[in-house]
């Protein structure tokens, strides 16, 4: 598996707008449809996306938080005060706690340190923290550019993070089901002693289903392929190599809609087996 490829695979999740919304109400106004049986069949039925008109938006909006303009920011979406996920916080600082108060993160389609600006009120105790975001090019140049420095730092691939980092920890918020092949991401996770899953859609199904989820126009014109992963499967795929610690009803609490079924986000924080 080329883990440079997979990072170039990632798409961004696209809740672009400007208004001072929360992330729930941002969230609900996407559309999940469809039921396709190859990647290839969901990318024909998307309109895409403009890459480098959101990556300009997003880049944008982190300058504004990095300068202090805006208290936080989530995918370009700014907002006038931080939203937490105190599980994802909670199973930092834990994976922080079994190390001696060290902290070294590889995060995942992090793109310009989100999950890191978010949670630095509280990290910033720590006695070592480093924060490794893997990108798509365009966001590493730009990051090393305006917001590298000593502790948040960039890479194109999980490869090259851990040729410069001990890193323990695999943030994965928002991701698996932007990628054409999720499951092969948790062969390489298995890098990791601790991985944090976060904002991952699921439902009680037996089986995963492809989707299209359409941003409303009144956020930005967008559609690409999603995947909605079936609990159990997704569970069996991480006992293969973690215990799973904890699970939790992400922080945005929505209910997706598939056709006449319902799914949720979910996130799990996990421990590599034999780590104990």
């Amino acid at each position: 598996m080329r883990l440079k490829s997979v990072a170039k695979a990632i798409l961004p999740p696209v809740f672009l707008d400007w208004a001072r919304r929360s992330p729930f109400q941002v969230q609900k106004e996407n559309v999940w449809s469809g039921d396709y049986d190859s990647w290839a069949a969901a990318v024909a039925a998307s309109g895409g996306y403009d890459s480098g008109e959101i990556l300009e938006r997003v880049y944008q909006a982190g300058l504004k938080v990095k300068r202090g303009e805006r208290i936080y920011e989530r995918d370009g979406v700014l907002f006038d005060q931080v939203e937490y996920s105190w599980p994802i916080l909670a199973g930092l600082m834990w994976a922080a706690a079994r190390t001696g108060g060290r902290l070294d993160v590889v995060d995942f389609g992090g793109s310009f340190g989100s999950s890191y600006f978010q949670n630095r009120t509280f990290l910033k105790s720590l006695s070592h923290l480093r924060w490794n975001v893997v990108e798509q090019s365009g966001f590493v140049d730009r990051g090393r550019l305006d917001f590298q420095d000593d502790t948040l730092r960039f890479y194109d691939s999980i490869d090259s993070a851990l040729a410069e980092n001990t890193a323990h920890v695999l943030l994965l918020s928002s991701v698996l089901q932007y990628l054409e092949r999720p499951y092969e991401l948790l062969e390489v996770a298995r890098r990791f002693q601790y991985v944090i899953v976060d904002l991952t859609p699921a439902w009680d199904e037996a089986r995963d289903q492809l989707v299209v989820q359409t941003v409303p126009p009144s956020i930005y014109t967008a559609s690409y392929p999603c995947w909605i992963f079936s609990e159990q499967r997704l569970r069996s795929a991480f006992q293969s190599y973690f215990q799973i610690v904890a699970s939790f009803d992400a922080h945005i609490g929505q209910r997706l809609r598939i056709g006449k079924k319902n799914a949720g986000y979910r996130g799990y924080l996990l421990e590599r087996t034999g780590t104990r």
